[in-house]
């Protein structure tokens, strides 16, 4: 079962890869297989409405919603204090 603190790290490191995941920019899930319970965590997320799935036919992309920036930030620095004021 994923902690909240994982989705958190989760969303820290699309927020901070290559200059952030936001939107139309995202990343693939391949690039994140280090996460437990990875599929799980994009599971939930994406039914929040905070993450973004894509499915291509060879992979599948993942990004933050920029809909939800705030609630996100908010989020990652509640979960993850030693984060807090990295984002904006």
């Amino acid at each position: 079962m994923p902690t909240d603190r994982d989705k958190a790290f989760l969303m820290f490191k699309l927020a901070k890869s290559k200059g952030g995941c936001w939107g139309a920019k995202y990343d693939r899930l391949e690039h994140l297989k280090k996460f437990q319970d990875l599929d799980r965590i994009v599971k939930e997320m994406g039914n929040a409405g905070w993450i973004i799935i894509r499915k291509k036919p060879s992979y599948t992309g993942i990004s933050l919603n920029p809909h939800y920036k705030k609630e996100i930030v908010e989020f990652i620095e509640t979960h993850l204090p030693e984060m807090k004021g990295i984002l904006k």
